[in-house]
């Protein structure tokens, strides 16, 4: 595996690649990697001929008090586990190679409607500058293919919106949650937890689980299950930001008509944020 820091280094590999007719594969990251970013490299694996991943920790997408200082920096054991992965090519810039000496970046990326429900109504901006520093990257890396874990279903959302309303040459795609044994989906924020509060986390897992069911087996009082998911998560000991039943087409509010659902959790407990989410198809 090669590794480049600067965006001149990514065209001048990706141009001998194209020349070569070769299809690019691209799984953009903020390091600190584990199992579920290795699953994404190898569906990009599976539609590229050669892959690429980026190692980048975006201060767009961190608002004020969030955890941009001590998000976790692994940059060599996130080289071995690219290389164990078969990544062809690690794009690893500093903030000034993307943004600019003084690491300013004036034009910004809004998916508008999708990025203010949910994680965005208590993440102001965030997704704005995912969508920046996807849409960067995407035209220094010009992928053919780009994989996105599906445990931010909403970020993925966005991402798929962008590329569509754009007109952007990029097949989005999206990768299973990986999740431990007990059911938690793997996050790099999980290295916050202490013992007591990770012997907790998977309650997020079933409060979904529960969810789900009720859905599958036909309930349809959405205001009580989603209650219900937020008492199970605060019986827990988490501070839920919401629990949410919506539409996986476009993450609109559930209505009667809605077949394919989609239940969506955010939650504090200790120093981590925890998100997740579960799909189902529901009796038509």
């Amino acid at each position: 595996m090669k590794t480049v820091t600067t965006v001149a280094a990514v065209r001048e590999q990706v141009r001998a690649w194209r020349a070569q007719g070769l299809r690019i594969a691209f799984v953009p990251t903020m390091g600190n990697l584990h199992a579920g970013h290795i699953s994404l490299l190898a569906a990009a694996r599976h539609r590229g001929d050669r892959v690429i991943a980026s190692i980048f920790v975006n201060p767009l997408q961190f608002g004020p008090g969030e955890d941009f200082g001590r998000y976790p920096r692994t940059l060599e054991a996130d080289r071995k586990l690219l290389e164990d992965a078969h990544c062809d090519l690690l794009f690893a810039p500093t903030v000034e190679e993307l943004y600019g000496d003084n690491g300013s970046q004036r034009t910004l990326v809004s998916v508008r409607g999708l990025s203010e429900i949910l994680c965005g109504e208590f993440r102001p901006g965030h997704f704005d500058g995912v969508a920046t520093v996807v849409a960067k990257l995407f035209g220094i890396v010009a992928p053919d293919v780009a994989v996105f874990g599906e445990k931010d279903f909403q970020q993925f959302m966005v991402i798929r919106l962008m590329v569509r309303d754009l007109a952007m040459p990029v097949e989005v795609v999206g990768a299973p949650t990986v999740r431990a044994p007990d059911g938690l989906a793997l996050s790099s924020r999980n290295g916050y937890l202490s013992a007591a509060e990770r012997a907790r986390a998977p309650a997020m897992h079933q409060a979904l689980l529960a969810a789900v069911q009720k859905l599958a087996d036909g309930e349809r009082d959405y205001a009580a299950i989603q209650r219900e998911g937020w008492q199970a998560l605060e019986r827990a000991g988490m501070k839920p930001d919401y629990f949410a039943i919506r539409s996986a087409l476009d993450l609109s509010a559930a209505d009667t008509h809605s077949h394919e659902l989609v239940v969506l959790t955010a939650a504090r407990l200790g120093g981590a944020r925890l998100i997740d989410n579960l799909r189902v198809s529901v009796p038509r």
